[in-house]
């Protein structure tokens, strides 16, 4: 087997199970609200707590990538989601979830950033952004198995069956990645006050300002949508079955995957012709925005809008590649772990004040279609500042 697959296969396998967990909550959330009998908001903050791990966890996790290398990092990690999962299928308790679900945060942490990692030691700068496209695709297949598929298994197993077989699968991917091969020196021994300088440097540039509210607001808000608030906002203001709504979550990862592949294969040839991965992530990023606001507005097919949002999430994680092209070789761990820092602190708001905001709007007397409209209305209003913000410093 060559580098090639033997360095991308089991990253690949570990992001898939990353992206999976994710998104699970979404589609066991009538359960949980059901076994558990929380507000709409306690739900967002359950299903948050796994993002506010993920990010608490994201700028030491740029040290120790740079210091350790991503494989022994990735590996540990994911023994702790193993754990977490065992724990979420084990919980009889809001309190024990939570923990659970942070423990899979913090476990699953390392699977996006130690990949990116891992190809800027193995492959030149010039494949990475396909690369790069080609392990989200991983991502966006996890994304199509925890919508409609698991849908159907939830009835036929039950949640706490699922999340056994998440603990062993977590540990055979800790395996796969722990196996896979070295990069000769892929680990620096860089003293902590250089390293921790050098990520200082990163958060006080300009260029790193540049991107870090467009992907909060638009990439963090799609992973909100995407791991909670889509399903209840489809039944809610569409008025769909919780099936039907699966279905849309499919669409959408259905629309990630082809994305990610587009990207994957297409970017060099496209970049040749004039498109480059900077305007197509400007271009991208307003399209999606058209889109959301058609779908607030209840505006149009719903299943063909929400494709988009897949297509479009695809787009933006072009600028994970093209902020790193700024800085050298040896910050990749750091520069990318910050901008998914702002990614994350940005979905863990938005899944949580979302919710927040749809209960306030409702004991305010506001009817539950219309509190998940004016908050979504609210959310696109300030993607669209971030994206203007973008647009202006190009």
């Amino acid at each position: 087997m060559n580098v090639w697959l033997r360095v991308f296969l089991p990253f690949a396998a570990g992001y898939y199970f990353s992206y999976f967990l994710r998104n699970v909550n979404a589609v066991i959330a009538p359960e949980l609200t059901r076994e558990l009998g929380v507000s709409a908001a306690d739900l967002g903050l359950l299903t948050s707590a796994y993002l506010l791990a993920f990010g608490a966890v994201q700028l030491p996790l740029g040290l120790a990538l740079d210091r350790y290398g991503p494989r022994r990092v990735e590996a540990l990690l994911l023994l702790i989601a193993a754990a977490g999962c065992a724990l979420f299928a084990a919980g009889t308790s809001l309190t024990q979830l939570a923990v659970a679900r942070a423990l899979i945060g913090l476990g699953v942490s390392a699977c996006l950033m130690a990949s990116f990692k891992s190809f800027s030691q193995w492959f030149g700068l010039e494949r990475q952004a396909s690369l790069n496209a080609a392990i989200m695709a991983a991502g966006g297949l996890g994304a199509l198995t925890a919508s409609t598929p698991l849908s159907w298994a939830i009835p036929q197993f039950g949640w706490r069956a699922v999340f056994v077989a998440l603990a062993v699968a977590g540990v055979a991917a800790a395996a796969g990645i722990f196996s896979s091969p070295d990069k000769p020196g892929s680990a620096h021994s860089e003293p902590l006050r250089r390293q921790l300088n050098g990520l200082a440097e990163i958060l006080a540039s300009r260029a790193f300002w540049r991107y870090a509210p467009q992907s909060t607001l638009i990439i963090g808000g799609f992973l909100a949508l995407q791991g909670l608030w889509a399903v209840p906002w489809l039944m809610s203001f569409s008025g769909l079955e919780r099936s039907a709504a699966a279905h849309h979550l499919l669409l959408m990862g259905s629309g990630m995957l082809v994305g990610f592949l587009g990207i994957a294969f297409g970017v060099a040839p496209l970049g040749r012709r004039g498109l480059t991965p900077l305007r197509m992530l400007q271009v991208g990023m307003g399209l999606g925005l058209l889109a959301t606001l058609l779908i607030v507005l209840g505006i149009g097919p719903s299943e063909p809008l929400w494709l988009v949002l897949g297509l479009v999430f695809s787009v933006g994680n072009l600028a994970y590649a093209l902020l790193q092209s700024h800085y050298a070789g040896a910050l990749a761990g750091r520069v990318n772990t910050a901008l998914n820092l702002m990614v994350f602190i940005g979905a863990f708001c938005i899944q949580w004040g979302f919710g927040a905001t749809v209960d306030a709007l409702q004991a305010a007397g506001h009817a539950p279609r219309a509190a998940y409209q004016l908050t979504f209305g609210g959310l696109l209003a300030l993607q669209v500042m971030s994206w203007l913000w973008f647009l202006r410093r190009a």
